[in-house]
């Protein structure tokens, strides 16, 4: 059941479902928080995994700090997560903003992480295709945010203003630093992702024991649009983590085991 823990200070809407197998870290996307998505996996993945997820600093029903939508925060307060809630090595799968954290955790803490899943994540803020100019929130965000978050209701759009910002100029991770990643990873987008293709090819090229994902017909919001074909991708590269060894391989000749 979701409750509110204290991480190191900071109260936080913290997610965990009862099983005894790996675990298994969501990680939302930026402007989102844990129940716009958990759904699409939970049925499929919680009778095999032991499943976290956490609504980030600022996001959803954990209420802001400073400089907490800087990526450098967000990834400081999911490695103080695995460490002091996971407690062990887990699959982590990070939707956008979620992915981009997910994988600066594989190439700086490699030894929290088992596998990796980034949907519609970009390794450098110039990986987006479009400019996303501000918009005033529905209604229905805006009820929806007074509803859930500790925060004062005009936060709301000092938060998007603010993460847009950010977006310009943030993530920029160095494609050598993506070479570091040595866990299976399975890289995952729309055909018509807000992510660029180019983009996304680049990234699964650099990342040794990667795999890759263009599902047909959605967008950013792919695991929403698509999601029994989203969640038996997941759950297929899960449950056989074992790198592929295919009939007529071009890309991974160099690294195929010996028959």
């Amino acid at each position: 059941m979701p409750d509110y823990i204290d991480l190191r200070g900071h109260q936080t809407y913290s997610y965990e479902w009862e099983n005894n197998g790996e675990a298994v870290l969501l990680l939302h996307g930026g402007l989102s928080q844990t129940s716009h998505w958990d759904y699409v996996l939970t049925p499929d993945l919680e009778p095999d995994f032991h499943l976290f997820a956490y609504d980030r600093t600022g996001h959803g029903y954990t209420g802001d700090q400073a400089g907490s939508f800087h990526f450098d925060f967000q990834i400081r307060e999911a490695i103080d997560y695995l460490e002091d809630v996971v407690k062990e090595p887990a699959h982590l799968i990070g939707w956008s903003d979620g992915g981009i954290i997910a994988m600066s955790i594989a190439i700086t803490r490699p030894e929290l992480v088992k596998s990796l899943i980034l949907i519609g994540a970009n390794y450098n803020h110039s990986g987006t295709v479009i400019e996303l100019p501000f918009t005033e929130p529905s209604d229905e965000d805006k009820a929806e945010y007074a509803a859930t978050s500790p925060d004062a209701p005009h936060t709301l759009t000092e938060k998007i203003k603010k993460m847009l910002r950010i977006w310009e100029t943030e993530p920029n991770i160095p494609l050598s630093d993506l070479a570091k990643i040595q866990c299976p990873t399975l890289v995952v987008a729309g055909d018509d992702d807000v992510i660029s293709h180019e983009h996304t090819i680049e990234m699964y090229r650099a990342i040794e024991l990667g795999q890759l994902a263009i599902i047909p017909g959605t967008s950013h919001g792919a695991p929403k649009e698509k999601p029994a074909l989203f969640s038996a991708i997941v759950h297929q590269f899960l449950t056989d983590l074992t790198y592929p060894v295919t009939k007529m391989p071009i890309r991974r000749v160099s690294n195929q085991p010996e028959q």
